[in-house]
């Protein structure tokens, strides 16, 4: 999501819902299977994998005439972020900020909307996963998905495991996440434009065209794809180099629960 302070978030939550109504012909309130089935198209077609955009946040400028090719301007603190996309890459939320409570009343509107009239209530929270140590919020895009992760701004919120001959290092998994605190992951064949000040990034994607634009201090370059397979192998490659003759792990993680190992 945009946020003025922060720039480009990457953010990862899990859901809770809790249903209230009659029971049916089959008594329940709602199968478990149309439960997921349902509930989860709509936070996919709403919320997953989308920039959460702030339409009543004094530093957005946004031209959504064309859905084809939506063209915004955000003035956050670490430098304007400049983003054109299909507009299935965007969700526009009526607020001037963007955080899990904001979210979650954006996301059960629509959620009421696919219930069957018996269920008359929804509860709905947004929460973080419960991280012991460290983690990090990273924002990337992946050009080759043929699903939602091909759009360049989408991200996730995650833990990070470094080990050195085994034992896991507390103190560089803090450096690691320190560093890349709201970081924008970046492969170098998608860079367009760059200098001291910014990275321009472009690339066309089974969805169309897409185009970033970030104050340099916000981006890593990656030489090869962003996928968490690569991200573990990078930070393998650079746990290694700076402890020579010793074994070293990285556990990276794309959101909750579910990541990569790498070994070098």
């Amino acid at each position: 999501y945009l946020d003025a302070a922060r720039g480009l978030v990457g953010e990862s939550w899990i859901v809770d819902v809790e249903l209230h109504g009659e029971l049916d012909q089959q008594s329940m309130v709602l199968d478990f299977g149309q439960v997921k089935r349902r509930l989860k198209r709509a936070i996919d077609a709403q919320l997953d994998h989308r920039l959460l955009v702030p339409l009543r946040a004094p530093e957005l400028r946004l031209d959504a005439t064309d859905p084809a090719e939506v063209h915004l301007r955000f003035a956050a603190r670490p430098g304007h972020i400049e983003h054109r996309s299909p507009g299935c890459a965007l969700s526009l939320i009526d607020a001037t900020s963007i955080d899990a409570r904001i979210a979650a009343r954006h996301l059960q509107t629509t959620l009421e909307a696919t219930l069957p009239p018996n269920v008359t209530g929804l509860e709905l929270r947004l929460r973080p996963e419960a991280i012991t140590g460290a983690h990090y919020h990273y924002v990337h895009g992946l050009k080759k998905h043929d699903g939602p992760c091909q759009r360049i701004a989408h991200g996730h919120r995650s833990r990070l495991d470094l080990r050195v001959d085994g034992v896991r290092r507390a103190d560089l998994e803090s450096a690691r996440a320190d560093a890349w605190a709201d970081i924008y992951l970046g492969s170098r064949e998608d860079v367009v434009g760059q200098t001291d000040e910014r990275i321009d990034f472009a690339y066309d994607a089974p969805e169309g065209r897409y185009e970033l634009s970030l104050p340099a201090s916000t981006v890593d370059l990656l030489a090869t794809d962003s996928t968490v397979e690569r991200i573990a192998e990078h930070l393998a490659r650079e746990l290694a180099a700076a402890h020579p003759g010793h074994a070293v792990e990285v556990r990276a993680y794309e959101g909750v629960m579910k990541g990569a190992r790498a070994r070098a």
